[in-house]
């Protein structure tokens, strides 16, 4: 899967005048890409439109349009866009309550690791989490949390010929598996795979 580019990207005036068609267009395409895994974890599967939308915003916000600031981001948020063998998600632990969000990211230390994706027929592929720094301390794990899943030539050929994808989190303070994600999200997921 090709990297976005700097020349691909828009100006800030360009993204400006075009922002609320690139929200409109995303909101339904992320809703697809957004698994549930039980009350409290959400998985939202990256691609190049939501990172490229990333990158934007990000540019936007922090009014960036030199070169070297533009290519920081780049650096930055590539890595999130599986490269055609991989699914790659950003993870949000999300309490409501925030004494609640404490007690719970002290309970899920190493959750992180221990979240799967599996086509069926296959094992468990668990996630390679934060590769870009270490999100958790001694202490508690962090809300957030960006995971690649490694997959076989077998488990893409599989999916792509319509194996059930299924998503969970075996930690000893959180399980949770949904046996088939929704026929949409499978659809979206899939494109991703070469």
């Amino acid at each position: 899967m090709p990297a976005i580019t700097l020349d691909s990207l828009l100006s800030l005036e360009k993204y400006s005048k075009e922002r609320q068609a690139w929200k409109d267009k995303l909101i339904p395409h992320k809703r697809a890409r957004t698994v549930h895994v039980g009350d409290h974890v959400t998985l939202i599967f990256e691609d190049e439109l939501t990172i490229r939308y990333q990158i934007q915003e990000m540019l936007r916000i922090e009014k960036t349009f030199e070169e070297a600031g533009i290519r920081d981001e780049l650096d930055a948020y590539n890595p999130l866009v599986p490269d055609g063998h991989n699914f790659k998600a950003t993870m949000m632990i999300e309490y409501g309550d925030p004494e609640e969000r404490a007690l719970a990211l002290r309970k899920l230390i190493g959750v992180e690791d221990r979240v799967w994706v599996r086509a069926d027929g296959f094992d468990k592929v668990f996630a390679i989490a934060d590769e870009d720094l270490d999100r958790e301390n001694a202490e508690k794990t962090s809300a957030v949390h960006f995971l690649r899943f490694e997959l076989t030539p077998a488990m893409i050929a599989a999916l792509k010929s319509g194996a059930a994808l299924a998503v969970g989190v075996d930690h000893a303070n959180y399980r949770f598996e949904l046996p088939e994600v929704a026929p949409e999200t499978q659809a979206a997921l899939v494109k991703d795979l070469q």
